[in-house]
């Protein structure tokens, strides 16, 4: 049975706001939640970019349902460091956290002042970083390391049980293929043309194991006009794909590259309606190809959002699924 869940848009939304929002989402009926995680957000619009790991264990102390985070280790964040702070996380809130790992985006590596990488290489070290996380989850002593990170005398003292999943983040076919030789598990986005689906099969193809999930961009108002509006002012810098979504450094770079995005190519990247029959339609269809389902309204206040999907959308899913059998 797909599980729903809340999305947290760490550049969006400010820390102290965001740890509202997700008690509001457990109260109003979602399963789980994921977080972001940026150094600086895709536009000056959206104007935030708070510390997810800090966030984190606000947000799993004051919640009940599982959450999980995007990382990108291997130059903004040390993977020994990754390996510590998520399973300082897995002990505190054991079965409740999990990790999808990516290669990363400029934008929020770049201000370690290291070279940044090509692509090719960037999977190379997320994989090599992978393997580092799960090895020190596991409990051992890594004394020396030397690749694309260098680790030396690193161990862990404090370990969940059970090591906390690991999840690939993967985009294109090329990078699932690729996470299905290490990851437990992905996480993938609503693409234009449903690319996301070429996503999942090519993951599950080339072998991979674990839940599939979607992070799926939505923009809801009581009017299309006013769902539009949302949609076109706070997502229109991040509809681009590779290479300027991972190469551009600053918010002022892809507020520049965004100046002649239309409101058709927003659309086409975000499921835009006031309609809640229609959300709750386009979401039925993405539940039958993928375990969990993270919901992210692309507005900044998500109060109004998060009251209709717990007294319509969600309870129209439930329906759906005990009709279904699914």
């Amino acid at each position: 049975m797909t599980a729903y869940g809340f999305h947290a848009s760490q550049e969006q939304i400010s820390p102290s706001q965001l740890l509202r929002d997700v008690q509001q989402a457990e109260a109003a009926g979602f399963d789980a939640a994921m977080s972001s995680d940026h150094f600086f957000p895709w536009s000056r619009r959206q104007g935030h970019s708070g510390f997810t790991f800090s966030w984190l264990g606000a947000a799993l102390a004051s919640t009940s349902f599982p959450i999980g985070s995007v990382c990108a280790p291997g130059q903004r964040y040390h993977p020994a460091v990754v390996a510590q702070a998520t399973a300082t996380l897995g002990e505190m809130f054991p079965g409740r956290y999990w990790v999808a790992l990516g290669a990363g985006q400029a934008m929020n590596e770049h201000v370690t002042g290291e070279k940044w990488l090509g692509l090719q290489s960037r999977r190379d070290r997320l994989e090599e970083s992978a393997d580092l996380i799960s090895r020190l989850h596991r409990g051992e002593w890594i004394s020396e390391h030397r690749g694309r990170v260098e680790v030396e005398d690193a161990y862990l003292y404090d370990r969940p049980e059970t090591p906390i999943p690991l999840y690939g983040t993967c985009i294109t076919p090329e990078s699932a293929r690729r996470a299905a030789q290490w990851a437990d598990g992905f996480i993938t986005l609503n693409q234009p043309d449903g690319a996301h689906y070429e996503v999942l099969s090519a993951y599950r193809e080339a072998g991979g194991r674990g839940p599939a999930m979607l992070q799926i961009h939505l923009s809801w108002a009581e009017t299309d006009s006013a769902a539009q509006e949302i949609a076109y002012d706070q997502w229109r810098c991040n509809i681009f794909g590779p290479p300027l979504d991972q190469d551009l450094t600053t918010p002022e770079h892809f507020d520049s590259a965004a100046v002649d995005v239309n409101l058709s190519t927003v659309l086409e990247a975000v499921w835009t309606s006031s309609s809640l029959a229609a959300h709750t339609e386009w979401i039925a269809e993405a539940s039958q190809s993928f375990d969990t389902v993270y919901l992210h309204h692309v507005g900044q206040d998500q109060t109004p959002w998060l009251d209709a999907a717990g007294e319509h959308i969600l309870p129209a899913l439930a329906r759906d699924t005990a009709e279904t059998g699914a």
